[in-house]
């Protein structure tokens, strides 16, 4: 049984488990075991060559998970993802159930597929349950979505909708690894190396993962903080104010209640039953850089999701 006192050690060794073969990127890292905890899904930008595959695979192991990974590509079909309704002589039909059914999902590059086929993956992620020939089948819990994007290309590539987008609960930059990290990669690499021979042990299993989930449900969140969360979003949809111009459209509701769990579970990952100020500014960032729609005008000028929030941010007082 998971208690608040020990979750701060099990986070840590989760943590120590995952740096055995991943350098760095503790950041994303952090952010990972947060959605998990939140069991919400996690959109992922970075170049080719930082270890988002890995991530995500490593995590899987180390969470005692079963991790698929789905490689989105131009010609993939939805019900390559959910499952078909199959007719196999003397057997007669039955159901083939896609890679969707496992804990963890790699989605690769999930703009490389036309929006028909992304759907199927995002309805799975919002219902957890996927209809194969007229019956429904749940999925596996706990169940996360960690999906990558190329920001390099654009060519071949469709733009995820806006309100597909919405459903992830993150979206995390990775970024290039520092000097010293880099260095530590060229000896500590899946090239040189197999990934088996990290010995990677499972520290959380099935059971543990969905105790912290239902724990961040009972972590306190005053009035005052409430209040501060409905300010930053409110921030996002004025129509006034240096940086309006340049937005289209601010967080939805659904935004609001992502910056709430999130927070919660930001105090969790602490050790503490309440949230604080700081909690929500920690978690504004990765919950609101994909939910802030900039115009053209934004773009032209070089103004990113990022540079808004830090200036409502700045803007709003913290209780």
């Amino acid at each position: 049984m998971v208690d608040e006192k020990n979750v701060v050690d099990l986070i840590s060794d989760v943590e120590n488990e995952m740096s055995k073969i991943v350098v760095g990127q503790k950041e994303i890292i952090h952010g990972i075991l947060r959605a998990i905890i939140c069991n919400g899904h996690v959109l992922v930008e970075g170049v080719p060559g930082v270890a988002k595959t890995l991530i995500v695979r490593s995590m899987a192991k180390v969470m005692g998970c079963d991790m698929k990974r789905i490689q989105f590509t131009v010609d993939l079909l939805p019900t390559d993802i959910t499952g078909i309704m199959s007719y196999t002589p003397k057997k007669g039909f039955e159901v083939m159930k896609g890679p969707v059914f496992t804990n963890f999902i790699l989605a690769d590059e999930i703009n490389r597929s036309p929006p028909k086929t992304q759907s199927a993956l995002l309805e799975a992620m919002q219902e957890k349950e996927v209809t194969i020939a007229r019956q429904t089948y749940p999925l596996p819990d706990p169940f996360f979505v960690m999906a990558t994007e190329n920001p390099l290309e654009t060519s071949g590539v469709y733009e995820l909708p806006e309100a597909q987008i919405d459903r992830f609960l993150f979206k995390l930059l990775i970024d290039y690894p520092k000097s010293h990290e880099e260095k530590a990669v060229l000896k500590q690499n899946t090239t040189i190396n197999k990934f088996d021979s990290y010995k990677l042990n499972a520290i959380l299993n099935q059971k543990k993962i969905l105790e912290l989930q239902e724990m961040v449900k009972t972590i306190f969140a005053s009035d005052a903080i409430e209040n501060y969360i409905i300010k930053i979003v409110a921030e996002t949809r004025k129509k006034d104010g240096e940086y309006a111009k340049y937005v289209s459209y601010g967080g939805s509701p659904r935004a609001s209640i992502a910056l709430y769990i999130a927070s919660k579970a930001e105090a969790l990952m602490h050790g503490r039953n309440y949230v604080t100020p700081e909690d929500v500014n920690i978690v504004a960032y990765p919950v609101l850089r994909h939910r802030i729609i900039l115009n053209y005008e934004a773009e032209a000028e070089g103004i990113t999701t990022d540079r808004i929030i830090k200036h409502i941010m700045n803007k709003i007082s913290a209780p």
